[in-house]
């Protein structure tokens, strides 16, 4: 059976019908779901209530799973299985998290414009993020077209950033919110990696921005001057002709490929419950390898 697609913008986000991801997906229509991925970068499927094992499950049909990495301290109790992230604002007994939580306070920083996993060597290329309980208000998710974004540089920025390799960092993007709350241990497992900063997306072959709030450094530039191109870079990037907002419903699996987009998450009553469970698929070699760059020397001398 062929899936249906419904564009919400000629390149960029599309609904997709006619499937039931609770089951086994067929081939056939597996690749028609990557295909409209390749095309338009994030796809939503409504109604599909998929429970962890569900999700997981289609998920590992697309690829080799992450198994979630983040800055918690060992007494941490996780919620959910290894490989789903907790996009949640309760604790593993359900209750709602407080204001002054650790995983509160550093999760805060999903709202800024991110790429995930550009904090490890190897980058996510899929996240899958399913909603089983919405928020009456707000918590809605914007995303934003990479593709579009480096299509309408000049010709001059897109000669000044071709070959560039970036540091990502976790760190980066909590100490922008102030949050600089992490011990050796936390720093020493998630150290800087590094990635280009545009490349061909495999895909579409459609040239791509690669940024996220992660990122810190550009090599080759002072930290200052790095810093603010990469900030020019993101405000030109998340204009509103290479948005979309997604609007939540309970049931909704939104997938979104992460080597040519950026998104973040926006505010909500917290103490509502808002519980969405990510499951993240890898990428097959880092960004550097695939553009056949290289490390930077003053990167592996650091």
């Amino acid at each position: 059976m062929t899936i249906t697609i419904n564009p919400l913008h000629p390149d960029f986000f599309a609904e997709i019908g006619n499937v039931d991801l609770r089951q086994p997906v067929e081939p056939k229509t597996l690749g028609e779901i990557i295909a409209a991925l390749d095309k338009y970068a994030v796809v939503v499927f409504h109604d599909q209530h998929l429970s962890d094992d569900q999700q997981i499950a289609f998920s590992a049909q697309l690829g080799p799973l992450e198994t979630t990495r983040q800055t918690l301290r060992a007494d941490y109790k996780p919620r959910l299985n290894t490989h789903m992230s907790d996009i949640s604002n309760l604790d593993h007994q359900n209750r709602l998290l407080e204001r002054e939580n650790r995983r509160w306070m550093q999760g805060l920083a999903n709202r800024l414009w991110h790429t995930d996993s550009s904090f490890k060597r190897l980058q996510a290329k899929y996240s899958l993020l399913s909603a089983h309980v919405v928020p009456p208000k707000g918590g809605d998710t914007e995303f934003a077209d990479m593709r579009a974004a480096y299509d309408a540089l000049s010709d001059d920025m897109k000669r000044r950033i071709e070959g560039l390799v970036v540091e990502h960092s976790i760190f980066n993007s909590r100490a922008t919110l102030g949050f600089t709350d992490f011990v050796e241990e936390e720093r020493k497992g998630l150290p800087p990696v590094h990635h280009v900063l545009t490349w061909t997306h495999p895909g579409s072959k459609r040239k791509t921005l690669y940024l996220a709030s992660h990122a810190g450094r550009i090599f080759g530039m002072p930290v200052p001057e790095g810093r603010m191109l990469l900030h020019d870079l993101i405000e030109h990037a998340t204009q509103p002709k290479f948005t979309h907002t997604h609007r939540w419903k309970v049931g909704d699996l939104v997938i979104w490929d992460d080597r040519c987009t950026m998104h973040r998450a926006r505010d909500f009553d917290m103490s509502t419950v808002r519980d969405m469970r990510r499951t993240t698929v890898s990428d097959v070699a880092p960004t550097i390898e695939q553009a056949g760059l290289t490390v930077p020397r003053e990167a592996t001398a650091a």
